[in-house]
């Protein structure tokens, strides 16, 4: 199915971001984790937006649990429990199991929105310091 190639494609684009940001999260470079960040999360929306077309009306995301914490410090642990999630769905699109791999993205990107408005917030905070 064409689909499943184009969320395959954009996914690993996705995993490929996130792995860029692990060395500038070392380093300390915050504009270029930043910009790795966006990137993971734009491809994310592409993901999902696949996958809504595919399923429609077949997947009930208020089941689906999310509850993203971000402590101020545990950059490092979100972005790797990001990296499980992504590599769990690449996982589960080659197994043909689609419905959790939808799953699996959709969590994957709340914790990517809480590590965005985070960043957002220290921008705020440094501007007001300013």
């Amino acid at each position: 199915m064409a689909a499943d190639r184009k969320i395959l494609k954009a996914l690993k684009s996705a995993i490929g971001y996130l792995d860029n940001s692990m060395p500038a999260l070392d380093r300390k470079d915050e504009n270029s984790l930043a910009d790795s960040i966006w990137h993971v999360a734009a491809e994310l929306e592409y993901v999902l937006f696949l996958f809504s077309i595919t399923f429609k009306d077949e997947a009930d995301k208020s089941k689906w649990k999310l509850n993203p914490k971000l402590k101020k410090n545990e950059l490092g642990p979100t972005l790797a429990t990001v990296q499980d999630l992504l590599n769990d769905t690449e996982k589960c699109i080659k197994n043909e199991k689609l419905l959790d791999a939808y799953k699996n993205a959709y969590i994957a990107r709340h914790y990517i929105l809480k590590v965005q408005k985070e960043f957002a917030r220290k921008k705020r905070e440094a501007l007001k310091k300013k």
